[in-house]
């Protein structure tokens, strides 16, 4: 019989095997084929144990069957249930609508799996060994469910539009000749996409790609050691959370809660770069417990990132970047142990609402946070930190990180201004302790006052002048616009003399400074 003839009548084909017409009959019956041994090991779909022709159908059949299969039987769902099958050949489905239910379970595929511009219900491969997978443009109304699959050279997803939910699950993937592990630029997933404890040798390139619910790598190992990133997905779209954190291993784990007794867990581990930049996030990016391994060229890059939360909750990078240029969050939820140190923190232009540290994080911390950040003297980290302390009612606080930003400015400066800026300092800490010129006017007024008590003081006019008092003279000096009647009257000789223009030195220092401190105070109010 011919390919075709009679299938709308349900004929059985003449040319195939004994056990493609089983498979015939269970596609038509909607029931599971199931080939397995019942021997793990013979069963295991990536170990070495030949499979035999009584286990083996061919592609081209597998492809009628989807593509121009036979009526299902009375009262039945055509569908495609393999379990324990090695497919031969290559299945290439491009460009074909495939109707039925496709779910292979512990299947080998001899060649990779074609399926570029295919348009799919659901498809579910669960444990199996596909050399490759090529569906780039690949359309499912359902979802495409790939877990504990293994693909040796890698999988590529460009452009693909999954109704619903994309599981890659413990799947084991490694780069194609590009370097790529997994190839999914501009990829749209209708709800989540779970590549949980996912092994990844190979970038994993996700840019321009839509998720519509959340993104979730919690427990996942990417590694790139011939590339520059691991993970590479500028512009990515996120409805909810991206989940770079850990997963638990032996038992389901819920997310959010702690995990059950004698659950191993798994952290998220990247071996190379990670780009976010532009990405759009809903409700949070979550590093919790992430680990990351870099060189000193790479970077966990987040450049001009928008999220309501983001969770920098991390283990801390011994090497590389952590750049947050640009990035603009609601909440940063951070531990003080997560920052890398001085010259691999970038946040240029980070603006951030709220600060809701875990664990201590004292303002000695933060401002060592915002220096590290800041190689070269940049005043924004300082006034943006100052600004969401005042906001939050820590008003001494953000005192604090302004005078730090003045400090910081001053190693900057010329010789000159930067003695003129230790004088500010020491004296009214630039404005943001008034109190000091209180203290230093007493202090310099009773020490002028005992000094003046013993100078010898004739009057400038023996017959025309006020009674000697040391104490008002001393203030007078102190004083630079006020006349209290005192300085023009007596005269002084030899070191008086000179410790008279210190004290008027002095008090104009103090007056100066004083007066910029004010009108500093008077610009931020």
């Amino acid at each position: 019989m011919t390919e075709g003839a009679g299938l709308h009548a349900g004929d059985l084909p003449d040319d195939l095997t004994a056990t493609e017409a089983g498979m015939w009959q269970a596609f038509r019956n909607g029931s599971l084929y199931d080939l397995s041994a019942g021997n793990p090991v013979l069963d295991d779909p990536h170990g070495g144990h030949p499979w035999g022709p009584e286990r083996t159908v061919r592609a081209r059949i597998v492809a009628w069957l989807l593509l121009d299969g036979p009526p299902a039987l009375p009262g039945r769902v055509s569908s495609l249930k393999l379990a324990g099958v090695l497919i031969s050949g290559t299945l290439d489905l491009a460009g074909g609508s495939v109707r039925p239910y496709v779910e292979m379970r512990g299947c080998r595929f001899e060649r990779e799996l074609r399926l570029p511009e295919a348009h799919f219900t659901t498809v579910r491969l669960v444990d199996c060994a596909v050399p490759r997978l090529e569906a780039a443009r690949v359309r499912t109304e359902g979802d495409l469910h790939l877990p504990r699959c293994r693909f040796p050279g890698g999988i590529r997803l460009t452009d693909a539009h999954i109704g619903t939910d994309l599981m890659l699950n413990q799947a084991v993937v490694h780069r194609d000749r590009g370097g790529r592990a997994i190839a999914a630029d501009g990829m749209t997933v209708g709800q989540d996409l779970q590549a949980e404890m996912l092994q990844a040798h190979g970038e994993v390139s996700l840019r321009s790609a839509t998720v519509g619910v959340s993104l979730s790598l919690r427990g996942a190992r990417l590694a790139n050691p011939t590339g520059r990133l691991a993970l590479n997905a500028p512009r990515l779209s996120v409805e909810r959370t991206l989940y770079l954190t850990p997963a638990g291993v032996g038992r389901q784990a819920v997310s959010g809660t702690t995990p059950a007794q004698g659950t191993r867990i798994q952290r998220f581990e990247c071996r190379g770069g990670v780009r976010l930049d532009d990405g759009r996030f809903g409700d949070a990016v979550d590093f919790e417990q992430a680990v990351f391994a870099l060189t000193d060229e790479q970077e966990v890059s987040l450049r001009r990132v928008q999220t309501p939360e983001l969770r920098f909750l991390g283990e801390r990078l011994l090497r590389g970047r952590v750049v947050l240029s640009g990035a603009r969050v609601v909440n940063l939820v951070d531990r003080a142990a997560a920052w890398p140190g001085p010259g691999s923190l970038h946040m240029g232009g980070f603006a951030y609402e709220n600060l809701v540290p875990q664990g201590p994080f004292p303002l000695e911390a933060r401002l060592e946070w915002v220096a590290a950040a800041t190689a070269e003297y940049n005043p924004e980290p300082y006034e943006r930190l100052a600004a969401v302390l005042r906001a939050a009612g820590e008003d001494e606080d953000a005192r604090e990180v302004l005078l730090a930003k003045h400090r910081r400015r001053r190693e900057t400066l010329p010789l000159a201004a930067k003695l003129w800026g230790y004088a500010q300092d020491v004296t009214v800490a630039y404005g943001y302790r008034p109190g000091r010129a209180a203290v230093w006017m007493a202090v310099l007024w009773a020490a002028g006052t005992w000094a003046f008590a013993h100078a010898q003081h004739p009057p400038v006019k023996p017959d025309e002048h006020p009674v000697w008092n040391p104490a008002v003279f001393a203030l007078d000096l102190l004083l630079p616009v006020i006349d209290l009647g005192q300085a023009g009257q007596w005269q002084l000789r030899g070191g008086w003399q000179w410790l008279a223009v210190v004290m008027i030195m002095l008090g104009w220092v103090l007056a100066t400074t004083v007066a910029a401190g004010a009108t500093r105070l008077l610009r931020r109010s």
